[in-house]
């Protein structure tokens, strides 16, 4: 394992540089960022080469495994990368995803029925996206890595994302940024186990919420995927994650809300999603 985590995280400067890069410059933590092309809204099959090439270049550069966290689209992203780019099975340590789409989401579905269609990136995030249907076909995790996913009852862009009762495992659909198999190495936490009613949304879960960050904290400092049994509860109580200043919040998070519209509003639509990839044309389920 690298001495230090080197987190990778798309759209770094609207997102990332109020609140992860300030926490983890104040705490020593070297870390690098990956600006995802297309603003995060064209093609994640080329969107995860980017990916590829920064898990490369950090591990070499570190000399070891390197740790990944990512955010919604970011939080699934590498999965691809792991899937189908075998040497950065082992070039990745942790992989931690925050409110990650990692079974699509109904939203998109809803969003793409708009005249012309939507963003590639929306398109291949459909909860029956081919996409989706390729990344989670056969094995959705790997031994070599440890896997932490941290979600929401409260999501409202990936969807249905709310924890099924121990008790009533049919009594509502899996939560789509949940992970469905693995073992000891995979862990799934909804926020409002470690807090109940804990009103962390889709975008603060990523941006300032601060039992998000103690969870990607307990997985970047400890040997497995973060265990919820190590978070203070007092944690629950806090409004805001270490780097997030309460005074500048509003016009931060504000930026946050104008990027994603910028990115919305200016990515020409499809009616369809990109096609597949010859190298993932093989993985598709029948």
């Amino acid at each position: 394992m690298a001495t230090e985590p080197f987190p990778l995280v798309p759209r770094p400067r609207a997102e990332f540089t109020w609140n992860y890069a300030r926490a983890f410059a104040a705490e020593g933590r070297p870390f690098c960022t990956v600006a995802l092309p297309d603003k995060g809204m064209g093609d994640i099959q080329v969107a995860a080469e980017y990916v590829v090439s920064a898990v490369r270049t950090m591990s070499e550069r570190a000399g070891g495994p390197v740790d990944v966290v990512g955010h919604s689209q970011g939080g699934m992203i590498t999965r691809w990368a792991l899937k189908f780019w075998p040497d950065t099975r082992d070039a990745v340590d942790d992989l931690v995803g925050l409110a990650p789409s990692n079974h699509g989401t109904v939203v998109a579905n809803g969003i793409c029925l708009a005249p012309g269609g939507c963003a590639p990136a929306i398109q291949q995030q459909r909860a029956d996206a081919r996409f989706i249907a390729t990344l989670n076909a056969g094995r959705e995790t790997w031994d070599e890595v440890d896997y932490t996913v941290a979600y929401t009852d409260f999501d409202e862009v990936v969807v249905p994302n709310v924890e099924t009762p121990p008790l009533l495992p049919d009594a509502a659909p899996p939560a789509s940024s949940a992970l469905r198999d693995g073992g000891e190495n995979v862990r799934n936490v909804s926020l409002q186990a470690v807090c109940p009613a804990h009103p962390a949304d889709h975008l603060t879960i990523g941006t300032s919420d601060a039992v998000s960050y103690a969870l990607v904290v307990d997985a970047l400092d400890h040997d497995g995927p973060a265990d919820p049994d190590r978070i203070h509860r007092a944690i629950c109580l806090q409004p805001f994650q270490p780097g997030v200043d309460p005074v500048t919040f509003p016009t931060d998070f504000a930026q946050v809300l104008t990027t994603v519209a910028d990115a919305l509003a200016t990515t020409p639509p499809v009616a369809t999603e990109p096609p597949l990839q010859p190298y993932a044309e093989a993985a598709e389920p029948a």
